[in-house]
């Protein structure tokens, strides 16, 4: 009989990806999700879903009792970082309280590996723009602090309990997956290259740039985006690394190279072939001028190698999915 493997939000963006690569890899797969925010038909391998919310103890705890899980994927957690700053108690409870109950019912039944959703927001505004897993943690919102109180348990977790961790920092996820079977479908979603194909498609009047004064190149922002398979590979890499006895340890997923605002909106219009309106705006409270990794760690530790490292390969997918959407 296969080792299960419990995923909590596997029907989300991420969560869904990574769901359909254990499973192409030949894993067994549970999935847990409320589908607040995910959807049913995300899942295309006939997983198991069972249908609960994280805050239900009981549902959850009858969960493990039917089913026994030796790892566990977190992915489940509101992710919305302004919104965390006006409704801080969402994020400590859909994030680090529900976090600490799946935790009690993995202690209590013995799952022996985590994989946890965490983010660079953990980091808050790293010195030069480039954060390192040695960089000091100083989140500048509920949501980075939220998931770094989880880590924190994580940690703590994994010294009295045994079991092993690996805590995956996201940068930015963006694109979706290259035969269009899965995207990010997030109502109101706020990822520029998003929020950018819907404008190339009309369905937005205009994107806006949020600083232009910044001390980069171009005056725009710069992020380290990272194709969303690249991103699910990482999960299954860390797997592996902690199958085969690795420490526990927190990782930064992201290319280590950034990209400006600018760049991704010449590229969108590019690979579109459509020209849109883009509006220049005043800087935005608590956004850094860079924010990228430096993400030796995992390659070093699990072997991790991206195939999609590239924006226009990562824009003409996001493109793609959108026009699918969009019925183009």
């Amino acid at each position: 009989m296969s080792e299960k493997i419990l995923v909590s939000g596997g029907c989300g963006y991420i969560g869904s990806h990574v769901v359909r690569q254990l499973s192409e890899s030949g894993r067994t797969v549970v999935v847990y999700d409320n589908l607040s925010t995910g959807f049913r038909d995300a899942l295309t391998h006939g997983e198991k879903l069972v249908e609960g919310d994280l805050a239900d103890r009981e549902r959850l705890e009858d969960l493990f009792q039917r089913d026994s899980f030796t790892t566990v994927l977190h992915f489940a957690a509101a992710i919305i970082a302004p919104e965390s700053v006006s409704k801080p108690l969402k994020y400590y409870g859909n994030n680090t309280r529900n976090t600490l109950g799946l935790l009690e019912a993995c202690v209590t039944h013995g799952v022996k590996r985590f994989i946890f959703s965490s983010t660079a927001a953990v980091y808050g505004l790293p010195d030069g723009g480039v954060a390192s897993e040695e960089s000091c943690p100083a989140p500048i919102n509920p949501y980075g602090t939220s998931k770094l109180m989880s880590e924190w348990m994580l940690r703590d977790v994994s010294a009295a309990h045994g079991m092993q961790y690996a805590a995956l920092r996201y940068f930015n996820v963006a694109g979706a997956d290259p035969q269009a079977r899965m995207g990010q479908r997030t109502q109101d979603a706020t990822h520029l290259i998003k929020v950018a194909c819907q404008a190339a498609l009309g369905m937005r009047d205009s994107v806006s740039i949020y600083g232009t004064d910044y001390p980069t190149p171009d005056g725009t922002g710069i992020r380290d985006y990272i194709h969303i398979e690249d991103l699910a590979s990482a999960h299954l890499c860390a797997l592996d690394y902690l199958e085969k006895g690795g420490e526990s340890t927190a990782m930064n997923v992201g290319y280590g190279y950034g990209s400006s605002v600018r760049d991704v909106l010449e590229v969108v219009k590019k690979v579109s072939g459509a020209d849109f309106t883009v509006l220049e705006a005043e800087r935005r409270p608590g956004d850094p001028a860079s924010l990228v990794a430096s993400a030796d760690k995992i390659r070093s530790l699990t072997g991790w190698k991206p195939s999609f490292n590239n924006l226009e390969t990562i824009v003409a997918d996001a493109w793609r999915w959108e026009s699918m959407l969009a019925g183009r």
